[in-house]
């Protein structure tokens, strides 16, 4: 039976799905392309440091010199469907040496614009857009070096008809971080050319609402996903970088949310400099965009304790990331990972637990894998997932596989003393269905660098006969070793060498299985430690277990 909040996101999707469709045939008429052609700017008013994109860029994507390039083939000539997309961003012109004359970029240049004067699907996506305007307008003085009037004026024609279908089509735009990079282009159009100044105005009043909307009072996006905070700030940066340099205000809350994510970032950064995985992450390394805001001389001023409703408990030689948050809004939830009180540990400069990653760039179907609970180092009842995601197709279509229900997690504690950190927190997920709460315990011996825990299920209702299966999963980090003792109470986990930990539990049934890591953008083989016994006539149950230096 259908729910009214079902019903009504179902033909909410109907109808965006009709608008984008009726929009495609719109663009694509000669009226709607004769509206993008506006006033023709005379020059750039100033030259935008083309350094502020190097944050954007990967370095190994692109590995041609121009001398080599062969104009005539340079857009026929793709090895993959990404390739075709990261030569159509332009980012790859950061990566051109910078005493080049400008002329084979200028023919390149003008061969894509003769080829997409007007309006294509293809490479007219807003993202595309936003990323190619601002990979022309940064390396605007190697694009115009030597550059004559006729190229000039057919180069500023198609940025301001690009910015054009952005500004028609920036309120249509549903994605905020996406919002954010088309905002970015928009303002960058209106600091470099006089003429469209009040692309500036009107688009620095959009962007503080977007951030209002968008951000929480530390400076995280609502959607809990911490990658979406690493790109927001990117953006954020070089819009307040460029409206330095163009000698224009900078408002006070793109200050503010800078600084707070600036924060964020440098609270983020990890033994390995890679990011932990809760809430749609995968693996990307820091440290580089640490180095690229100290090259800005942009420096944390506080280092915090709770990211995206991440806690973080720091200790001299181990780190934990614990998930102590609530699944974000429905409409803010496409890329959640279903893992309350999970957690992420690192001990001695390596990674032992982790959670699985994100699975969004191998294949639909392993992204959706990595989205339930059993691929989080926490627990876990009847195999089920904490949360329902939305199956029907069209709905997907329009706003992505979004969660359909929702739960709380409550009683966070902190308890910081000199020999011992304690964290816990509760949630209800499984309530409803299983008549249990769930209670997890973490505390971290600052002295002897071991980590205990405890994961309770208290039942709700002690009159509600229900038989329930319980499994508690830790995921070892790949290339973490592992083997079960002959006794087949405790798993020897070998980080290196040298160094080795032990861990035990007073849980029914201890094992080691074979696993898979999804956060490398591939499917990587790993070890998972897990807790399994089953739960009768409601009773309590309380699962200790301990992960200590193997002496």
């Amino acid at each position: 039976m259908f729910s009214f909040k079902a019903v009504y996101f179902y033909f909410l999707a109907v109808k965006i799905i009709l608008i984008r469709f009726l929009k495609n045939i719109y663009f694509s008429t000669n009226y709607y392309n004769k509206s993008l052609k506006t006033k023709l700017p005379e020059q750039l008013y100033f030259y935008p440091n083309p350094f502020l994109l190097s944050s954007f860029i990967n370095q190994k994507i692109f590995a041609f010199k121009l001398s080599k390039i062969n104009v005539d083939t340079f857009w026929v000539d793709f090895e993959s469907q990404k390739e075709e997309e990261d030569l159509n961003s332009f980012y790859w012109l950061n990566l051109i040496n910078r005493k080049n004359d400008g002329s084979i970029i200028q023919q390149i240049i003008s061969i894509w614009i003769k080829k997409n004067i007007t309006y294509k699907k293809k490479t007219w996506d807003n993202s595309n857009i936003s990323k190619r305007i601002l990979a022309w307008i940064l390396n605007a003085d190697i694009i115009l070096n030597n550059a004559d009037k006729n190229f000039k004026q057919f180069f500023f024609s198609s940025i301001v008809t690009q910015i054009n279908h952005l500004k028609k089509n920036l309120n249509y735009e549903n994605n905020p971080v996406k919002k954010i990079e088309i905002i970015s282009a928009i303002i960058l159009s209106g600091l470099v050319f006089k003429e469209y100044n009040s692309n500036f105005e009107i688009s620095i009043k959009v962007l503080k609402k977007t951030v209002e909307d968008f951000f929480d009072n530390d400076g995280c996006p609502v959607n809990r996903n911490i990658y979406d905070l690493v790109q927001c700030s990117k953006f954020l940066v070089l819009i307040k970088e460029c409206c330095r340099d163009a000698q224009k205000y900078i408002p006070d809350y793109l200050d503010d949310i800078v600084d707070k994510q600036i924060d964020c970032l440098y609270s983020l950064k990890t033994p390995t400099n890679k990011n932990p995985l809760f809430n749609g992450a995968s693996e990307f390394k820091i440290d580089g965009y640490l180095e690229y805001l100290s090259g800005l001389e942009y420096k944390s001023n506080n280092i915090i304790n709770k990211i995206n409703e991440v806690y973080i408990a720091r200790g001299k030689k181990n780190l934990l990331f614990f998930d102590v948050g609530s699944p974000p809004k429905k409409k803010y939830s496409k890329n959640y990972q279903s893992g309350p009180l999970s957690f992420e540990y690192f001990i001695d400069n390596n990674k032992i637990i982790t959670n699985c990653g994100f699975g969004n760039k191998i294949s639909k179907k392993v992204e959706f894998i990595s989205r339930l609970t059993s691929a989080q180092s926490t627990l876990c009842l009847n195999d089920s997932c904490v949360v329902k995601f939305e199956r029907n197709s069209l709905v997907n279509d329009a706003f992505g596989p979004a969660i359909t229900s929702t739960f709380k997690v409550f009683d966070l504690n902190i308890d910081d003393t000199a020999n011992f950190m304690t964290l816990s927190a509760k949630h209800n997920a499984y309530e409803k269905n299983f008549n249990y709460i769930h209670q997890r315990i973490i505390k971290i011996d600052k002295k002897n660098n071991n980590l205990f825990g405890e994961d309770n299920l208290i039942s709700s209702d002690e009159n509600k006969k229900l038989l329930n299966m319980y499994s508690i999963r830790f995921h070892l980090y790949p290339g973490v070793n592992a083997v079960q003792t002959i006794g087949k109470n405790s798993i020897l986990i070998q980080v290196d060498k040298n160094k080795s930990l032990i861990f035990t539990t007073s849980g029914d049934n201890l094992i080691l299985e074979k696993s898979i890591f999804l956060g490398r953008n591939q499917i990587i083989n790993n070890f998972c430690i897990t807790i399994s016994g089953s739960l009768n006539n409601s009773e309590n149950k309380n699962i200790i277990w301990a992960l200590k230096k193997n002496n």
